[in-house]
């Protein structure tokens, strides 16, 4: 190809200037650029290769397998957003007899995997992006780089997908808690990495070895004031990862096209302009007449990088309203809930909700639950609008001021170790680590807290 056979189109698809070139016709693969450009705000180049070790990865696992996951090796850093020792997710889509075919289902991998940069097709080969042709261009040769080495080492009968049983970079100290080299490891400190403190988790991890010698609270004789947070401790983290957020990706374009008014649009696209400009984005929040696209592309920005922005979740807020209450969408709650708050509420306990998504959100969810309305058993809601970041100790005394208890009244049960490590810091009396599968293995400063693997365990009067 030549730049004379290049065709020239605009965001809608319609040909601004056609090739020099005679008797040309646009790639089958037109419909997936845009399938991309939607979802990715960010891309500026998509590239498609028919590489045999894109081809032969995809028939690594089973013949439906849907993903392919990769970890411990270090040019995981090629592909963008993961390190060595991250699990690297790449989806798998069947293949169909022409390209253009394939959109759907790549939209749909694309919603399904928000921190992918890549999308495998079956016994096809593969589709990357990046947000210049130098960064695509790297990415692919590493993606390329990556399932050969997938390939290979499945010959020698390790798979790629399982975290290295020895020989990894270090092993913990279970009492302090730092890196200590293993027998055989002579890297340089400066190539160890440090633990983690903890964060939320988007896959499903076996962290069944997790534990906590220390006592637990009985409620009601140690206190009479339970927090709760809400993904990983009374909510599936892949439920607000795999069903509310991308049903907002799937619905925003209708949502902003007819429900919006014009003067609400103006609002929206100058709170969202200010949001990805303080979060490394550019953004010209100017209203034109195609201004509920560009609300779009920076809800995109902005959902790809989680970023807590308030404008971003009013919006969320008001589109998961109108799916919970249609019945597209029931809040997913972990079987003890229930049992657990009718027995807080008949003892008298009051059980408030502290989540960094809405308060909005937060009555949705429970309120159109699988287990039915459980509002009425709950004293009141928390977000970081109402009381600040979970990470920071000073959310924690504004909730217990709000209250109207002391902190050292209150027990506070989260997944998450900086928020019970912050809560640690305001003076609340019990931090409870939350176990649910699924949930980020801990590291030794979570195995310092009280644990419960379910919400019953908090319930005894003696």
């Amino acid at each position: 190809m030549i730049g004379n056979d290049i065709f020239e189109l605009d965001m809608d698809r319609n040909v601004v200037v056609p090739p020099k070139t005679p008797g040309l016709r646009q790639s089958a693969c037109t419909p997936l650029w845009y399938t991309v450009f939607k979802h990715r705000p960010t891309a500026a180049c998509v590239i498609h290769t028919h590489s045999m070790s894109a081809q032969l990865a995809t028939l690594l696992g089973q013949q439906d397998a849907h993903v392919l996951r990769i970890t411990h090796l270090e040019m995981l850093k090629g592909v963008g957003n993961h390190s060595y020792d991250d699990v690297l997710e790449i989806p798998i889509i069947d293949n169909r007899p022409t390209e253009d075919l394939l959109a759907a289902q790549l939209e749909a991998a694309i919603v399904k995997y928000p921190k992918t940069n890549a999308v495998l097709v079956r016994r096809h080969g593969l589709y990357v992006w990046g947000d210049s042709w130098e960064q695509a261009k790297t990415q692919c040769e590493s993606f390329d780089y990556l399932f050969d080495c997938c390939i290979q080492m499945k010959s020698m009968g390790l798979d790629a997908s399982e975290k290295p049983v020895a020989g990894t970079y270090r092993v913990t100290d279970e009492t302090s808690g730092t890196p200590t080299p293993t027998a055989n490891d002579t890297s340089p400190p400066t190539k160890r990495q440090k633990t983690s403190t903890g964060f939320h988790g988007t896959t499903a991890v076996d962290n069944a070895a997790d534990c906590a010698s220390n006592s637990v609270p009985i409620l009601p004789r140690d206190a009479k004031v339970l927090v709760l947070d809400v993904e990983g401790c009374t909510t599936a983290i892949s439920f607000v990862k795999e069903t509310m957020f991308p049903y907002v990706l799937e619905h925003l374009d209708d949502y902003l096209e007819s429900t919006v008014a014009a003067e609400q649009m103006v609002d929206l696209c100058r709170d969202l302009a200010q949001e990805v400009n303080a979060h490394g984005g550019t953004s010209d929040p100017a209203v034109t007449d195609e201004t509920y696209q560009d609300a779009a592309a920076m809800v995109y920005y902005l959902m790809a990088r989680d970023v807590k922005s308030a404008a971003l979740k009013g919006l969320q807020g008001k589109m998961w309203k109108a799916g919970f209450e249609s019945g597209e969408m029931k809040g997913h709650v972990y079987s003890d809930l229930n049992t657990m708050l009718e027995w807080m509420h008949s003892k008298g306990v009051k059980v408030y909700i502290y989540s960094s998504g809405s308060v909005q959100a937060q009555q949705l969810l429970f309120g159109h639950s699988v287990a039915g309305d459980l509002l009425p058993m709950l004293a009141g809601h928390f977000d970081i609008s109402t009381a600040g970041n979970k990470k920071e100790s000073m959310s924690y005394s504004k909730i217990a001021a709000a209250i109207g208890v002391e902190p050292a009244e209150v027990v506070f049960v989260s997944d998450a170790e900086a928020e019970l490590v912050a809560a640690t810091e305001a003076g609340i009396g019990w931090p409870i680590m939350s176990i649910r599968p699924g949930n980020v293995p801990l590291t030794t400063i979570g195995k310092d807290f009280p644990a419960v693997y379910s919400l019953l365990q908090l319930c005894g009067e003696n």
